[in-house]
């Protein structure tokens, strides 16, 4: 049984493992760089170990030093997270070479996910449905040119190492190939170290639908439902939910079993996402992301089932604690990935002190993942998020409405925040119908970030508040009236 885990990140992800390794009776150890030394996982950790300043290449991405500290503090595993080093075939392969567990699938199936040519090739073997398209390694201008006209305009080249964005072009006329492909090259390079790219069929109005799947080392493999993460912003997730929503009961079982045939084509163990392209009755293989993703929780609240324990009890050789027939799915779920930045102006990332934090009451149907607090800083050197609010209702309505209802209810001081963005989304009518595509932001960000007229009462109020402060009336006598002031401020 490994009784001593070493998480090789920091933030949200790094407090959510702590919280259930320590469930499992585990000795949690962290490790934080300058920027971290007063973080929130660093003082939740029964140990935590200095791993060098504030830049992630020389402290969350150094793996002598992740290694030093195994060693030292006599972890047994190491649990990466997402980010960083999550999907690192290197880093597994020295976890499984130095005896240390990494919570996570083998190396060799890092790899095989890794570049978006070979996962297509071993999906095809598969016979997991794909986007017509080109996967080969000719990168021959005109052949790939050829290649186009034969799937049909428009298209889209894509870095076959890429990922959130970069190295990817849509290109709707033939005229205009060429210089499409040389800017998607020179960007792959740059951002990947390759140039190598694909080229496939651009569907204009898709859905983004994910399976959970996961699988033990006795070759047993379930999926716990599907979630639609269809809200992106330059392919960047906001807004998640579980189940997708319009799915058939067939529809829903033919790509959970083709997700199943993903992981069991690369001997996968562990948790893993397979995602797909969802066109009316067809969806297409994406990709699969060789980690926990950032929105397992919506997945945890419809199934009931911790999915970092399991991912804990798996890389200890344990069975799957449920088949396929047992796995259930109850209710509906949301999640709203808040974060510190500004969305009037294109969401620059803000930076600074949280002077105010303030989140809604947690229960059975309202949780808060977060790895920060009120005095906490948001450093301008990793991801800006501030919490996943994650909800929970018997159905959809119910949860989008408690979604927006705990939105309201959270406030951030000190920082700008992305809440009033994330609030317009929860009313946008596509998000209500759940007619929305992975262009609903793009296509709509400016009267979705429209900042809110000024509330000339409750800006009165927050004077008056103010001065009352100054007058010695205590805080539990404001208490009633400081949510609209912080709405108001905010």
């Amino acid at each position: 049984m490994l009784k001593r885990i070493l998480i090789a990140n920091r933030g949200e992800i790094a407090c959510r493992v702590i919280r259930s390794a320590k469930m499992l009776g585990m000795h949690t150890i962290a490790v934080y760089s300058d920027a971290d030394a007063n973080a929130q996982h660093v003082q939740m950790a029964d140990s935590a170990y200095h791993i060098g300043p504030a830049p992630s290449k020389s402290s969350y991405l150094d793996m002598d030093k992740l290694f030093a500290v195994a060693e030292q503090a006599g972890a047994d595993c190491i649990h990466p997270g997402y980010g960083f080093l999550s999907e690192n075939e290197a880093f597994a392969a020295q976890c499984e070479q130095k005896g240390i567990t990494f919570i996570g699938p083998y190396a060799k199936s890092i790899e095989a996910m890794g570049s978006k040519t070979r996962a297509k090739e071993i999906m095809a073997g598969a016979n997991v449905p794909l986007v017509p398209g080109y996967y080969g390694d000719n990168q021959d201008p005109t052949f790939l040119s050829d290649e186009a006209d034969k799937i049909g305009y428009p298209v889209l080249i894509k870095a076959a190492y890429g990922g959130g964005g970069k190295g990817m072009r849509v290109v709707r006329d033939k005229k205009d190939f060429i210089s499409a492909l040389e800017g998607a090259k020179r960007e792959a390079i740059s951002s990947f170290g390759n140039d190598l790219v694909l080229i496939e069929r651009y569907v204009d109005n898709p859905r983004h639908v994910e399976v959970q799947v996961f699988a033990d080392k006795h070759g047993n493999c379930v999926y716990l439902g599907d979630r639609d993460c269809s809200l992106q912003r330059r392919h960047q997730k906001v807004i998640e939910e579980a189940p997708a929503p319009g799915l058939s009961d067939a529809m829903r079982k033919s790509m959970g079993e083709a997700a199943v045939r993903c992981a069991q084509a690369i001997d996968y163990v562990g948790a893993g996402t397979v995602e797909f392209l969802l066109c009316g009755e067809e969806f297409f293989f994406m990709e699969m992301n060789t980690r926990l993703q950032v929105e397992h929780p919506v997945t945890e609240m419809v199934t009931g089932v911790d999915l970092v324990q399991w991912q804990i009890a798996i890389a200890g050789g344990d069975t799957l604690p449920l088949s396929q027939e047992q796995v259930t799915i109850t209710g509906h779920s949301f999640e709203a990935r808040l974060y510190a930045e500004d969305p009037s102006e294109q969401f620059m990332p803000s930076s600074g002190r949280l002077t105010h934090l303030r989140f809604p009451e947690q229960n059975a149907n309202v949780r808060i993942d977060t790895g920060v607090t009120c005095g906490d800083e948001i450093s301008s050197f990793y991801d800006p998020m501030v919490a996943k609010l994650i909800v929970k209702g018997d159905n959809r309505a119910q949860a989008l409405s408690l979604l927006e209802r705990s939105l309201r209810h959270t406030y951030v001081g000190g920082v700008k925040a992305n809440t009033g963005f994330l609030v317009a989304l929860c009313e946008s009518q596509p998000l209500q119908d759940a007619t929305m595509d992975t262009h609903f932001i793009d296509n709509n960000c400016d009267n979705l970030t429209q900042a809110p007229q000024a509330d000339v009462h409750a800006l009165a109020m927050a004077a008056w508040v103010y001065y009352c402060h100054l007058q010695g009336t205590s805080k539990a006598q404001l208490q009633p009236h400081l949510g609209r002031v912080y709405r108001a401020l905010n």
